[in-house]
């Protein structure tokens, strides 16, 4: 481990060296984004007050010594922890695709989108230094020091795989990013109001990053020239993969952070329903399945082809959850282990298939243009 950082400005010099290790240098944010610098930014909190869990009514905490508990620091650090190390993830898994953009437009579009989630991390790593002492600078230096690549150790096996081409990266940010709007919308309306003032500024820049997947996901379609089996194997891999991460079911982690107040449902300000705590996780979920289902129907609007996109059942390839290491095909079969050997090839990507993408992206016109999609 490096020395240990004192100062957020310690911390920047660290970010400075991750960002030359994945190939975000500074050249290709100016050529891109000239003058962007990284920076905290927090909003407006609706309303000042608690909202739901035990603590309803109550303010919400500004500093984390107000938390009446040292069970919901832990807590609230911990989920500070995981949404920063996500941030710097997906940038590591995407760094090979800097040097193979279909156009300038998808470079411009994929720098913006390295540069946002760079922000995240940032704002993640600017609450733990600057309000969980030395605890929070061990783990913003910790959040610089792992890596998705080499050693994998990032803390969700989700974002230790390496993502290498332009299909693989329009369905992550369908689907991996949409994921990412569900949890930076729970944490909007955390009891811990530097968190929750986080997520607006974060959840804006997040709608571009899944506006670039699913225009990406359309354009891929209506050029026709990557089967359509083909391209579902990566929705099927990317679907399952983002089902994941929303946990656990019957979670009792996500029970206490409702009851504390500390992480809510997606729709916690608009929703009347009576809690279930028993299955936030498992609500979540569901919404999420139904919200890509939307975006899969709009790819299927200009797609061509007889063979239209699905997504699988929500059993399908799970890795986490009751149905973790369950063998079930994409309509929701059960298959025996044997059957799930010789199916998966079928369903998932695997090794060759990457290697006949490399004879379509070779065409030209693997990719509709942008504005060609009426």
């Amino acid at each position: 481990m490096a020395a240990k950082i004192s100062t957020f400005d310690d911390w920047i010099a660290m970010l400075e060296e991750w960002q030359h290790d994945i190939g975000l240098d500074r050249d290709l944010i100016e050529r891109f984004m000239p003058g962007y610098e990284f920076e905290a930014k927090y909003g407006e909190l609706p309303v000042p007050e608690i909202y739901f869990g035990d603590f309803k009514g109550d303010r919400r905490w500004e500093k984390v010594r107000e938390i009446p508990d040292q069970r919901m620091r832990d807590a609230v650090l911990n989920m500070v922890v995981f949404q920063g190390d996500t941030e710097f993830a997906s940038n590591e898994q995407q760094r090979f695709l800097v040097n193979n953009a279909p156009s300038e437009y998808d470079l411009a579009s994929l720098v913006r989108i390295m540069v946002e989630e760079t922000r995240h991390g940032y704002q993640m790593c600017h609450l733990l230094v600057n309000h969980f002492g030395s605890e929070g600078r061990i783990e913003a230096q910790k959040m610089l020091e792992r890596r998705a690549f080499g050693k994998k150790n990032r803390l969700l096996n989700a974002f230790n795989d390496d993502v290498t081409h332009w299909l693989d990266f329009f369905a992550y940010t369908n689907f991996m990013d949409r994921d990412g709007k569900f949890q930076l919308t729970m944490l909007q309306h955390s009891s811990f109001a530097p968190l929750a003032q986080s997520m607006g500024p974060m959840l804006k820049e997040e709608s571009f990053h899944m506006g670039t997947g699913i225009t990406g996901l359309r354009r891929i379609a209506k050029a026709a020239v990557i089967p359509v089996e083909l391209q579902q194997k990566y929705y099927n891999k990317w679907i399952s993969g983002s089902l994941d991460l929303f946990g656990t079911d019957h979670s009792g982690s996500a029970q206490w952070a409702y009851t504390w107040g500390i992480k809510g449902r997606v729709d916690e300000d608009k929703t009347a329903d009576p809690v279930d705590k028993e299955h936030l996780n498992e609500r979540a979920r569901r919404q999420f399945y139904d919200e890509v289902a939307a975006t899969v129907a709009r790819v299927n609007e200009v797609n061509p082809s007889e063979t239209k996109l699905y997504v699988p059942d929500m059993k399908f390839n799970r890795k986490i959850g009751d149905y973790a290491g369950e063998r079930y095909s994409v309509d929701g079969r059960k298959l025996s282990e044997e059957e799930w050997t010789a199916y998966a090839p079928s369903v998932l990507p695997s090794e060759a298939d990457e290697t006949v993408l490399k004879d379509y992206f070779k065409n030209a016109n693997w990719i509709a243009p942008k504005g060609n999609l009426n």
